[in-house]
């Protein structure tokens, strides 16, 4: 289990949230934690970081390792600093760097360190890993990737020295190679050390794979024990764990590391599958695979894959809904399919005090989740659905190329339905009557939402269609396309008729192998589609309700396909050659053959209504409460079937 930041503590002290959160990973029976980040310095990050810095900290710290340690796993902790990557007023000074190189992630410049407190720093490093072995933990990482200080002494974007730190790749190494003797020399020869870097960084002008495989050499030859290989740093452009990415796209990163070095190297990212992991080991191409996020979603994913339980696994989709949107928005961590994060002790799945006959009405993930919960209490669970499919809007999503991964979340959730034996109906409209013949005990209304009424001149044309209709219906639609409304819906929507037309990726691949076309030429059939497609939008910009780590993404596959976005658009209307609207006082019209309309969401919710006063026990959830995104549904599903 890799290290990532859980937010879960203020004063950088190892508290009970953490302990109990590290605590069930051990008992789902993953091989090794790393923990952290641990702050080797006060400046090293935030408050909401957990320090290692000095031995007020050690209480906490072996309360953690011998909890872990009480159910079989082992510890190591991850020793970091970020440097440049934090803000001045969570330290309250200046943030430090190898040069003083703006951040993009921060907007802020940091100060040069000096020589004597580079020295003092490496002797920081050596002396927190000390403390670590003291404290409990089976060994050591630091973490020299993803944009952080070592890296910002790697990188010849940050590093501008002009001592024996800076200038060429060996100099610039000498920062991290220095840690790494010291640290080695600090612990002895028995106590693993693991250095985290990245394959590449994704930066223009930065460090590739082959600069990384350099590094690890000389990693290797003072003293490391393992390479950790991730990929990126914050600020590059390339997507690393989102949706878009392909299940294990970064493993050639570690592969051509391990192929320079006789040590063991880990490979993570997108890498939860369990049968992909092992065709990675299988195939020689690393000798450890690191997972973090799969974590969040199913604390038991090892001792379901030894107990040949692999179909009830809960699987990340890679939504980032509940993980880094909150951590780049300081908000503890939690997680789309398993909101017990963070909970784990003061939210327990406990047998129903009285079986009782609960009804849910309406299969999108609120519901299933409160269904799933409720039954595995020991409850007689019926879920009814008005449609003929389980998902609710979760359908929507899996429709779009590079959501698929929603799907799996259904997928989930139905295994675990029948697993605990839940009465599933499909295909009916629940009303109060058919309430009253089932004559439930507990009744959990989750109907979820539907299109809000939309009132456009000239919407009732022939060539216009709202955006449910399009995603549902596979449309055939025109050339010139405009999208009225910019949220998450109409952004989805604007990327599908965008790559219409765009070659499909085993075309490129075998284009690429065959030679047949020249890379200019591959690329520009990579980036051009056959539709002109314009979103509009009344906002001041498109995607306010997309997770602040996906919506950048939307912006750039905007600009790679040009999609053009018009925003602050007023007294818009749909003529018989296209859309009218006003932009800053301005009328001008954009052709259009095929119109769609995304006009957001409202809930449906008449049926909780109409039940109030004939239903004792009654929950409203998800979007029939108000139109929001999954991970409140779930959520909400979870705290009432754990409570009915």
């Amino acid at each position: 289990m890799n290290a990532m930041h859980l937010g879960f503590e203020k004063d950088s002290f190892v508290g009970k949230r953490t302990i109990d959160f590290y605590r069930e990973r051990a008992k789902g029976g993953v091989g090794l934690i790393i923990a952290g980040g641990f702050k080797v310095e006060h400046i090293g990050y935030g408050p909401t970081f957990l320090s290692i810095a000095d031995d007020a900290f050690l209480p906490g710290l072996r309360e953690l390792t011998a909890e872990v340690k009480k159910e079989g796993a082992k510890i190591f902790a991850q020793l970091m600093h970020a440097g440049r990557y934090v803000h001045s007023s969570e330290i309250g000074q200046q943030a430090v760097s190898a040069s003083a190189v703006r951040s993009r992630l921060t907007g802020e410049e940091p100060r040069s360190l000096s020589i004597d407190e580079i020295k003092r720093l490496v002797d920081k490093y050596a002396e927190t890993a000390r403390r670590a072995k003291n404290a409990g933990f089976d060994g050591v990482e630091v973490i020299a990737s993803t944009g952080y200080l070592i890296s910002q002494f790697l990188s010849p974007l940050t590093n501008k020295r002009d001592d024996e730190y800076g200038g060429d790749l060996p100099n610039r190494m000498r920062f991290g190679l220095e840690i790494a003797q010291a640290v080695r020399k600090a612990v002895g020869a028995g106590f693993p050390l693991v250095f985290r870097i990245s394959g590449n960084d994704f930066m223009k002008g930065g460090n590739a794979n082959r600069e990384a495989v350099m590094f690890s050499r000389e990693l290797e030859q003072s003293g490391v024990d393992a390479i950790n290989v991730q990929n990126g740093w914050h600020e590059a452009g390339i997507p690393t764990v989102q949706q878009v990415v392909p299940p294990g796209a970064f493993v050639y990163l570690a592969a051509a590391i391990k192929e320079e070095v006789s040590c063991p190297v880990m490979t993570c990212n997108k890498l939860g599958d369990p049968y992909l992991a092992e065709e990675v080991l299988r195939d020689g191409l690393a000798d450890l695979i690191g997972m973090a996020r799969p974590f969040l979603a199913d604390p038991y994913l090892p001792r379901k894959v030894q107990e040949g339980r692999v179909d009830e696994i809960v699987r990340c989709i890679s939504c980032n809904q509940g993980c880094l949107d909150r951590v780049f928005t300081g908000k503890p961590v939690t997680c789309m399919v398993n909101p017990f994060v963070g909970r784990e002790s003061d939210w327990k799945i406990t047998p129903a005090r009285a079986e009782k006959k609960v009804l849910v009405i309406g299969g999108g993930p609120g519901g299933m989740e409160a269904a799933r919960i409720a039954a595995e209490r020991g409850h007689q669970v019926f879920l009814y659905e008005k449609s003929e499919k389980l998902g609710g809007q979760i359908n929507l999503a899996a429709i779009l190329p590079d959501k698929r991964e929603f799907g799996m979340l259904i997928d989930d959730l139905n295994v675990h339905l029948i697993k605990n034996g839940v009465h599933l109906k499909t295909g009916i409209e629940v009303t109060p009557d058919i309430v009253g013949e089932i004559g439930p005990d507990a009744v959990v209304v989750a109907t979820g939402a539907e299109q809000r009424p939309y009132s456009i001149p000239g919407a009732e044309r022939e060539n216009v269609f709202d955006v449910v209709q399009l995603l549902e219906n596979d449309i055939e639609t025109g050339k010139r396309i405009v999208i009225i409304g910019g949220g998450n819906l109409g952004c989805e929507a604007a990327l599908l008729l965008a790559n219409k037309g765009v070659i499909k990726s085993d075309t490129l691949s075998f284009l690429f192998r065959m030679n047949a076309e020249d890379v200019e030429t591959l690329k520009r059939l990579a980036d051009t589609g056959a539709k002109e497609v314009t979103l509009i939008t009344r906002q001041d910009r498109v995607g306010k309700d997309i997770g602040q780590t996906t919506r950048w993404i939307f912006l750039s596959e905007f600009h790679r396909l040009n999609v053009k976005v018009i925003t602050r658009a007023e007294n818009i209307s749909i003529t018989s050659s296209g859309v009218r609207l006003d932009v800053d006082s301005v009328t001008r019209e954009i052709p259009a053959d095929t119109v769609v309309i995304s006009p957001g969401m409202e809930p449906v919710n008449k049926l909780y209504e109409k039940l109030k006063n004939s239903v004792k026990e009654l929950y409203l959830v998800g979007d029939a409460k108000e139109p929001r995104k999954a991970i409140e549904a779930i959520y909400e599903g979870a705290f009432v079937g754990s409570t009915i």
